[in-house]
């Protein structure tokens, strides 16, 4: 049976753990030849042992523009080309809010989350233009739609990758390549843990405890998994999604549908938090109003 990516090249940042990782397994899976670019050579190496014919790793800071050139450039010499590109690594980096902010930490979050995303599309341009067209995927999050799910500068940069992706659809549709982003929610992957600034065995120790405990979060009762971003990125990297450009997926488990109160009737409304009632003694009173 056919693989959804047989003859596609990919490559994706971050590729080692969480998202990346669970990404380069799928796309292997479904016939594609995957670079997978990151900072992590102990798992890198392990990767390759894994998939011998059909991944390759290359050390990538994508805050270096040589580094996303170079990976670019393994995706051509090792499989002749590109068509696939996720541009996926990143972290939470600068906790906190506006009374945080300091010059260096906000401009290390905007180049490793947006700067690298520029960028990751700029090299790419040439190789799938030699191939005919592409598609590109940025991780982007619910924290760049909504305040509150993450920190300031995290949030912001989010928000501007999801723009980022929509202007450079339009540029690039007539080259016939493909952007979207994806808005991962509540997934269990370690970003959570280095954003508490932990050491990434603690880290990963802290997205084990997501995975047992984000399923109360949200309308979909289980925790989001690196597999569920993964399953998006599938459908937006392979032609099912060929009439797809300039959007934004949210993969959140309705995370982001509305208030508690929308999916757990045994949540208060937030009707009551203003006018001291229960939702179902306000919903009465609204109803015998309108009738």
């Amino acid at each position: 049976m056919a693989g959804r990516l047989d003859g596609k090249v990919a490559l994706i940042t971050g590729g080692c753990s969480g998202i990346g990782l669970g990404t380069v397994e799928l796309f292997v899976a479904e016939g594609a030849h995957v670079v997978a670019a990151d900072v992590q050579d102990a798992k890198g190496d392990i990767l390759e042992r894994r998939f011998p014919d059909a991944a390759r790793y290359i050390h990538c800071d994508v805050t270096v523009e040589a580094d996303i050139a170079a990976a670019c450039a393994l995706a051509a010499s090792a499989f002749g080309g590109l068509d696939i590109l996720f541009n996926n690594a990143g972290h939470a980096g600068l906790p906190g809010g506006v009374e945080a902010i300091t010059a260096e930490a906000w401009d290390e979050v905007f180049a490793l989350l947006v700067r690298a995303t520029a960028l990751g599309m700029k090299h790419a341009l040439p190789l799938m233009r030699a191939r005919g067209g592409g598609s590109i995927i940025n991780t982007a999050s619910i924290a760049g739609l909504q305040a509150g799910w993450g920190p300031l500068a995290y949030s912001a940069a989010k928000a501007a990758v999801i723009h980022l992706s929509r202007c450079a659809a339009a540029e690039l549709s007539p080259q016939k390549i493909r952007v979207n982003a994806i808005c991962p929610g509540l997934i269990a992957t370690s970003i959570f843990g280095t954003a508490l600034g932990m050491a990434r065995d603690g880290a990963d120790q802290m997205a084990a405890l997501i995975a047992q405990n984000a399923a109360i979060a949200q309308p979909i009762p289980k925790s989001g998994l690196p597999e569920d971003i993964a399953a998006a990125a599938l459908y937006l990297a392979s032609d099912d999604s060929r009439f797809v450009t300039g959007t934004h997926l949210v993969v959140d488990g309705g995370i982001t549908i509305g208030s508690r109160h929308a999916w757990d009737t045994a949540a208060p409304s937030p009707f009551a938090a203003i006018f001291g009632a229960s939702g179902e003694d306000l919903q009465a009173s609204l109803s015998a109003r309108s009738g």
